[in-house]
């Protein structure tokens, strides 16, 4: 969201009239603001401008500098001309750059402030008397008078509750404002300034209708870049906010219901519609924002029902609202209606340039011996930032023949479309990283890179990092601050296309299977082939989802499957086999009890099973019990059929017999129960190792989280992942 609070020396400026205000309640407000860490001025000047005392350029100053203003009307308020300026003043600057204006009403009727009644009637037949060779300033001050009190704010009474609950009210208000992360643009961009500019001047931010504005340019040009920047800029000038990323994506992986969640908590904190359909969530978007001024990003649109159950019409949003789509497609935003449609335009020769050093020399100077080709580059590039960030990452470190081999080879191509580009930089990797990079475009996206980096150990070996790091530096995927890798959509949908291009027709002979449509085609129909690599199923899971209807035979004919994660389905039965290939075993809501007998489990790095969860009939009445053997048979079903180091089943068993120890000391009338289905589990899971029951017995006896368990397995390869409990 955005952040602009270093843009400016105060937080807030809290003005006021009156000592009995100025030691009471605005002092008070002011400490609280500053012990919530809201870097607060408030004015103690109490001038008068009948004796020709003008507003001190410092305190002007001030209030240019703050971010909010909080003006606390009281009953005595309208007699100081000081305070009425200042009032002038605060509504021009603050109005003019799109601030937040909080008045308060404390003991006094907003309807009194607003049409001048009661003191304010009597305090202004004083000033017209004062001032009456300067009625236009008088009327000024009545004006703003009426605008301020229009806006929406705090009224307090005295006798309406405690004062410092009042307080903590308005310090809660104004922490929202300050509440706002902004999104992450880019490392380093150029050229974005006077685009932002150009459309933060089509936004007209000062009218109170409800606008919306497109995006659009061809991929790879910065639309998302544009957008972002626009959100930081302009965005706590909203009441709510929302920026949906990646909408055609995440619209085909987990449906606009998903979406409209997204958008409904990040606006008004709702966590779920509740609702079968998407109208229903439309009927909810509209009646909870059609009061508040929004912003809405949506990021990557590509078709009009995205559009219809997201943003709908004008009267979905309160006045000033603003809703901003990108998207490659003119016509979907002609067809829509909006207001207003802007081209992102390429890079100039300059800034084009610009970026593509940054990318080829990092912070060093230029080469003049590459001077020639550099603007080759930019000439093929087209001004496409993306296509000038990939080229140049790739070019980094590279002799003048590198250079003059590539751009031969790029010059063969036509620029128009940047996947062209970026399938030629594939050709380009050695076979290991055009394998991770086809692994990560098509199944990992938005993965933690630990999970990744242990995923693809577990296929490739101790080399996957340093393959992963060369496609970082050659900008094919990238890490976003909060640890996931995300390659930008266009380099996705490239490695996606590849991987679809090696069977257009026939998913069964793809290396990699994402799509839940191709993978339920495959396994009902037992069309696998050897050229199934990696399975990877992550759909959304519906409630009440009818399982999947197969034999359970699929795997049969796929001998070389290293990596077969199922999440979020349910399969009707377990598989009747399973390849000893396999290197990574991931299925939540796996349809059995045990794996399939005759599958050999020496290859498996990685087993996660987290939802088999069976238990011993005999226990189910005793739920306490039941607890701790459930987290139990979690851990032992995770690691069970994989070789593991030694000292990581120490520190496994060290866990689970924390739970048994603690569970038997407490439950000692379950003992003999609680022993006999650790048995089983144990018999089940580890059928190598031996027990030492003394051990045991101790730990039980004096509730205490050790017991020693002696292992005659052969152990490799240590578990990659964290097992949850």
């Amino acid at each position: 969201m955005a952040n602009q609070r270093s843009s400016f020396t105060y937080d807030v400026f809290i003005t006021f009239s009156g000592d009995h205000t100025r030691y009471g309640f605005a002092g008070n407000l002011w400490k609280s603001l500053s012990n919530r860490g809201i870097n607060t001025f408030i004015d103690d000047h109490e001038e008068d401008l009948s004796k020709g005392n003008e507003i001190d350029s410092t305190l002007l100053n001030v209030i240019n500098d703050s971010r909010i203003a909080i003006i606390v009307f009281s009953n005595n308020y309208a007699f100081s001309s000081f305070s009425l300026q200042l009032l002038v003043y605060i509504l021009d600057s603050f109005v003019l750059n799109h601030r937040f204006i909080f008045p308060v009403f404390y003991d006094v009727d907003p309807a009194v402030v607003r049409y001048q009644r009661g003191t304010y009637a009597e305090a202004f037949s004083k000033h017209e008397k004062k001032f009456k060779d300067k009625k236009d300033k008088v009327k000024k001050w009545r004006n703003a008078l009426y605008q301020v009190a229009n806006l929406s704010g705090f009224h307090y009474n005295h006798g309406d509750g405690y004062e410092f609950e009042f307080i903590e009210r308005i310090v809660e208000e104004v922490s929202s404002k300050f509440d706002l992360v902004p999104v992450h643009i880019a490392n380093y961009t150029v050229g974005l300034e006077s685009q932002l500019e150009e459309v933060c001047s089509l936004l007209e931010l000062g009218s109170k209708q409800v606008l919306t504005v497109g995006i659009y340019g061809v991929g790879g040009i910065g639309k998302t870049v544009l957008a972002r920047a626009v959100y930081n800029k302009i965005g706590d000038q909203f009441e709510a906010l929302c920026f949906l990323a990646n909408v055609s994506e995440n619209s085909n992986l987990h449906g606009l219901i998903h979406l409209q969640n997204r958008l409904l908590s990040e606006m008004v904190g709702l966590k779920d519609i509740q609702s079968e359909n998407a109208s229903n969530g439309v009927s909810v978007i509209k009646y909870r924002l059609r009061r508040k001024k929004v912003l809405l990003i949506l990021d990557d649109v590509d078709t009009l029902e995205q559009l219809e159950i997201l943003v709908g019409g004008l009267d979905w949003f309160g006045p000033g609202s603003r809703v901003i789509v990108t998207t490659r497609d003119k016509h979907l935003l002609a067809f829509h209606g909006f207001d207003i449609i802007y081209e992102v335009q390429e890079l100039n020769h300059v800034d084009a340039l610009e970026l593509l050093s940054h990318r080829v020399f990092k912070q060093g100077t230029v080469d003049p011996n590459y001077t020639e080709l550099l603007s080759r580059v930019v000439t093929y590039a087209s001004g496409i930032p993306l296509a000038l960030e990939v080229i140049g990452s790739n070019l980094f470190g590279k002799s003048v023949d590198q250079w003059q081999h590539t751009l031969n080879r790029l010059e063969r191509n036509p620029p128009n479309n940047i996947q062209n580009i970026l399938r030629i930089i594939f050709n380009d990797l050695d076979q290991e990283e055009k394998n991770v990079f086809l692994d990560i475009t098509c199944c990992f996206k938005g993965y933690e890179l630990t999970d990744v980096e242990d995923i693809l150990h577990a296929r490739y070996g101790e080399d996957v990092k340093y393959h992963i790091g060369a496609l970082i530096d050659k900008f094919l995927i990238h890490i976003s601050l909060d640890g996931k890798v995300t390659p930008h959509p266009l380099i996705e949908r490239t490695g996606k296309e590849i991987v679809h291009d090696e069977s257009p027709s026939d998913p069964g002979r793809r290396s990699r299977l994402w799509f839940q449509e191709d993978i339920v085609q495959v396994l009902k129909n037992n069309k696998g082939t050897s050229n199934t690599e990696i399975i990877h199923l992550d759909s959304t899971l519906i409630e009440n989802e009818e399982a999947i209807e197969w034999d359970g035979e699929a795997f049969e004919e796929m001998p070389n499957l290293r990596i077969l994660i199922i999440r979020k389905c349910h399969f009707s039965k377990a598989p009747k086999y399973l390849p000893n290939s396999l290197k990574v075993l991931e299925w939540w809501r796996y349809p059995s009890e045990e794996l399939p007998s005759d599958f050999d489990s020496k290859k498996l790095v990685i087993c996660k099973l987290p939802n088999m969860g069976f238990m011993s009939p005999d226990l189910t009445g005793d739920p306490d019990v039941s607890q701790a053997l459930d987290k139990i048979a979690r851990v032992v079903l995770q690691i069970s059929h994989g070789d593991f180091q030694t000292e990581t089943a120490w520190r496994l068993v060290g866990l689970m017999s924390s739970v048994v120890g603690l569970s038997c000391y407490a439950l000692s009338p379950s003992f003999d129960r609680l022993i006999g289905s650790v048995l089983i589990l144990l018999r089940q899971s580890f059928q190598l190792l031996t027990i030492n029951w003394m051990l045991i017995f101790v730990a039980i006896f004096f509730g205490c989280p050790l017991f020693v368990m002696h292992s005659s397995m052969n152990s490799r390869q240590e578990v990659g992942t964290g097992i949850p409990l």
